[in-house]
């Protein structure tokens, strides 16, 4: 099965020294998932740094924004001092995957 956007950021971070872990949650009873504060879909610590991120496929990057924008925890993130991005992934012409990132934070 191929890893989907979210296993990809997991990935990526872990990678980059990062400890990080999905946040957003399966509830059954919906039969959907459900995003930390609406927003986030993983969250990672590194030194004194929290970046939470919204992992996407590249071609939602702005619907994820919107919302992003939108949510009244955006204040409250930044607030705490916290890094929010959205990862939009795409293959390259090469089949490589890619990543977009668009920092929320500002």
């Amino acid at each position: 099965m191929a890893a989907g956007p979210t296993e990809r950021t997991l990935q990526r971070l872990r990678r980059e020294g990062w400890t990080a872990e999905v946040v957003e949650r399966w509830i059954p009873q919906a039969r959907r998932r459900r995003d930390l504060f609406g927003v986030v879909d993983v969250l990672a610590l590194r030194g004194g740094e929290t970046l939470a991120v919204q992992a996407t496929s590249r071609s939602n990057v702005a619907a994820r924004i919107s919302k992003i924008r939108e949510s009244d925890a955006l204040p409250l993130i930044r607030e705490a001092g916290w890094r929010i991005e959205v990862w939009g992934w795409a293959r390259d012409s090469k089949g490589r995957w890619q990543v977009r990132v668009e920092d929320m934070s500002e």
